[in-house]
């Protein structure tokens, strides 16, 4: 399995001692290196990458201010000469932290960490493949089966959500986040901080809203771009 990677850095010789460091590991791959991050939103809208050596004091874009602008995140290790900003980039889900000047073991260590993560989506993924079309939730202290197909749109409300099907409206304790990882990225997408919809069940789009069920539901400025990015291509061969 390769790794594709990018690293961020606004000190050239940082980003020297790391692109040294990626060519001595047999499985990372260096797409592509950044001296600033307004230059990454850019380069990720049209590139799939697993994993970005990040650092967080920078000029313009900070690191951490980057990454809670991107709404698919690839793989994060953070390097950063600061201790401070631990808190802050584990509460943003990195999978490591490095501080400078870290040894070429240190930094292996923080790739293989992301190899073992990435090795176990791949399998899970192979695992629960496209065959699979349903999945269980709990709620009301019973595990609830749910179609896919049945889905017609999800609503967050604090930590719990609401799945609204066909024929009941199942209130789960769950993250938006952790349901987005459940359903297949073809069939739904992200509308609102608050509506995740399938795409299949969508009736109509009117103005700045999505009907669904003959209910309205917002389009967030946040997620609009991106929606409209998909349904675009939805159809398209």
């Amino acid at each position: 399995m390769i790794i594709n990677c990018i690293a961020v850095d606004d000190e050239p010789l940082a980003l020297d001692i790391i692109k040294d460091y990626i060519s001595q590991v047999p499985f990372l791959k260096l797409m592509k290196t950044f001296k600033d991050g307004i230059s990454v939103i850019e380069y990720l809208a049209s590139n799939n990458i697993d994993l970005i050596f990040l650092d967080i004091e920078m000029g313009g874009i900070s690191g951490t201010q980057l990454l809670k602008s991107l709404q698919k995140k690839p793989k994060v290790i953070m390097t950063t000469a600061y201790r401070n900003y631990a808190v802050d980039a584990f509460e943003l889900d990195v999978a490591d932290y490095l501080l400078k000047p870290f040894s070429f073991e240190r930094f292996l260590k923080a790739v293989d960490k992301v190899y073992t993560i990435q090795k176990t989506e791949q399998k899970n993924s192979e695992s629960n493949g496209s065959d699979k079309d349903y999945f269980f939730v709990k709620s009301n202290y019973k595990m609830i089966k749910i179609n896919f197909d049945d889905i017609l749109y999800i609503e967050g409300l604090s930590e719990y959500i609401i799945i609204k099907t066909k024929t009941a409206n199942i209130i789960t304790l769950q993250s938006f986040k952790n349901i987005e990882k459940t359903l297949p990225e073809k069939g739904f997408a992200r509308i609102h901080k608050s509506y995740l919809v399938s795409l299949s069940k969508i009736e109509c789009i009117d103005g700045q809203n999505v009907i669904i069920a003959k209910k309205q539901l917002p389009i967030g400025s946040k997620y609009k771009e991106n929606f409209f990015k998909i349904i675009s291509l939805t159809g398209k061969k």
